[in-house]
């Protein structure tokens, strides 16, 4: 069967990734993209993709309705997750029993492969609960009788995007007060080389495998607010946030808040370092990352223009 002949099954679709997704692979495969509600369905409709992908509103975690979404599709990426906690959104409904429903969609369905985004550091017995909540979820799949395929990625940066917004006031602000001074090390991915990354899993033969996907350098927080700076003309002083006050910030906030801006958990994946080897993930996918620089100025620098 051609690429033409496909029709892929896009959960999460909604997401600033999803969106992109979707317009990445408009006109080359037939798309549906699966979202929770009538309000990210509207997000998905505005983007104004051409030609439209078919909509379906579904809980990711009923397996029937994810079933019948999946039915007449070939190949599902699957891009539900969360970050953070909420009193409403655990982390064992958005990642274990998604995946959980969704591996049993793709055998119900037939499907070819599924891609799962994940997160570098994931491991079912990691000590941070988003972590260790997204290793049990790529077991589910990996385990599943479907072929799927298990991207890690750390921050990815995209024109318009959270991250890529949180970067540009960190380095426009006269003084940035980062966790431990910006110590951590981060390996950010640029959304385009994310997206064509993604693209391309589809088509890989195999059973199941997990790759480690990063950006083009390893560098501490510090260095990246100072290097996105630095394309804008500024310098920031930084300032360092003990990590153990931010803890107890991000404690209270869960304590006293629905939905707080930043949890222990959220904060223990923003604050840990990533460094890995891309280049074994890029020659299996047949991508080439794009430069740092490159991305900062797409992202940070231009983002008005985005």
């Amino acid at each position: 069967m051609s690429a033409s002949q496909d029709r892929i099954l896009v959960t999460g679709a909604n997401g600033h990734l999803g969106r992109r997704l979707l317009r990445h692979l408009a006109g080359e495969r037939a798309l549906r993209a699966a979202v929770r509600s009538e309000r990210a369905a509207a997000a998905v409709r505005a983007e104004g993709t051409e030609p439209a992908p078919e909509l379906r509103i579904v809980d990711p975690c009923d397996a029937a309705a994810l079933g019948e979404a999946a039915g007449g599709c070939t190949h599902a990426v699957h891009l539900v997750g969360i970050l953070k906690e909420s009193r409403s959104s655990r982390y064992a409904q958005a990642h274990e029993e998604s995946c959980e429903a969704l591996a049993r969609a793709a055998e119900a369905a037939g499907l070819r492969r599924v891609v799962y985004l994940s997160i570098l550091g994931s491991r079912p017995d990691a000590e941070n609960a988003c972590l260790a909540s997204k290793g049990r979820a790529e077991r589910i799949l990996l385990a599943g009788r479907t072929p799927a395929l298990v991207l890690r990625v750390p921050m990815v940066l995209g024109e318009g995007d959270l991250a890529a917004r949180a970067l540009r006031r960190e380095a426009l602000a006269p003084a940035a007060l980062l966790v431990r001074g910006g110590a951590c090390r981060e390996q950010p991915i640029y959304a385009g080389d994310l997206v064509l990354a993604i693209a391309r899993a589809l088509d890989l033969a195999g059973g199941g495998e997990a790759l480690d996907l990063a950006g083009p350098e390893s560098l501490t927080h510090r260095e990246l607010v100072l290097r996105a700076a630095r394309l804008l003309g500024r310098r920031p002083l930084v300032l360092p946030l003990p990590r153990a006050v931010a803890m107890a910030g991000a404690g209270l906030a869960e304590r006293l808040l629905a939905d707080p801006p930043l949890t222990r958990a959220m904060l223990g994946v923003l604050d840990r370092d990533d460094r890995v080897d891309p280049a074994g993930a890029c020659r299996r996918l047949g991508i080439a990352l794009t430069p740092l620089d490159e991305m900062l100025r797409r992202c940070v620098v231009h983002a008005d223009a985005a």
